[in-house]
């Protein structure tokens, strides 16, 4: 029963993930619709040599990896935190509310929440009354390069905070009561608890979720960057997504924007091998 239970998830990889890889072999031709893969002529590494002197690639790349360095930093620990202070809510009703709270807004679209975003940063937004009442001028936020970063980490971490708890919370779950009472009995408060007792039983879950994040460090989503990306913050903003909807989509450059996810690819599976390396330091890892 268990393995029918897990096939559901088997059939989605094999459909979804591993037989669309077939289609990896376009990035080593100038694919043509109407020709197809098997009538489409091959051209090596050429479509890799396009992009890596392209000079607008590496202005992409390196917003992609600002972006998801920040993502890494600070959406990262995020719902770890917040698991740990749900964890010491005592009043069940109290602890329920702030949860359902803070899952709302995963059931939220990016295209809702960045409508929410523009009209709290907007001119006559919630953000610039305030500054307005200490005498200070608005600003445009959404059209200002120096805040779109962090605009975007911060809209990232209000959206899945929450959700992202759910792991940590079963984990915290599976602490073995007779550890705390025990704690409680040597003098240990509920800080040194936390510390020595329920961190390092989560640190396995902690350890095989930054693998799977670290796996998909280039990818950061298409959806919120889109919705928040304005022409004014393309400089800062413009991610390999963004990039490859343009080119792939709106220009039709399959071949290319093929290439461009394949880099993808190996950039996150040299990421993922490399700290599992670490990882299997500490007795922890994937595989």
């Amino acid at each position: 029963m268990l393995y029918v239970m897990v096939l559901p998830g088997i059939l989605y990889y094999i459909v979804f993930k591993y037989v669309p890889l077939t289609g990896s072999v376009i990035a080593l031709q100038d694919f043509k619709i109407l020709k197809g893969i098997g009538g489409s002529p091959w051209v090596g590494l050429d479509n890799f040599r396009y992009i890596f002197s392209y000079h607008d690639f590496y202005l992409v790349l390196r917003n992609t990896a600002v972006i998801a360095f920040y993502k890494l930093i600070f959406g990262f620990p995020a719902p770890i935190v917040l698991a740990l202070l749900f964890n010491e809510i005592r009043l069940m009703a109290a602890k329920r509310l702030a949860q359902s709270l803070f899952y709302l807004p995963h059931f939220l679209s990016w295209v809702v929440v960045g409508g929410i975003v523009f009209e709290l940063l907007s001119n006559q937004g919630i953000v610039n009354v305030i500054r307005g009442w200490f005498g200070y001028e608005p600003v445009l936020f959404m059209q200002t390069e120096r805040y779109f970063r962090t605009i975007v980490v911060l809209s990232g971490i209000w959206k899945g905070v929450g959700w992202g708890t759910i792991i940590y919370l079963a984990a915290i779950a599976g602490v073995n009561p007779n550890l705390y009472e025990a704690a409680v009995v040597d003098g240990a408060n509920r800080f040194k608890q936390t510390i020595h007792i329920t961190l390092p039983t989560m640190l396995p879950t902690i350890v095989v979720l930054f693998l799977l994040d670290i796996g998909n460090f280039l990818e950061l989503g298409f959806d919120q960057i889109f919705n928040l990306l304005t022409p004014m913050t393309y400089s800062v903003g413009d991610i390999i997504e963004t990039y490859v909807y343009r080119a792939g989509v709106l220009q039709g450059q399959y071949s290319v924007t093929t290439a461009i996810g394949l880099f993808q690819s190996v950039i996150g599976f040299a990421l993922l091998w490399a700290f599992n390396r670490l990882a299997r330091k500490t007795e922890q890892g994937l595989w």
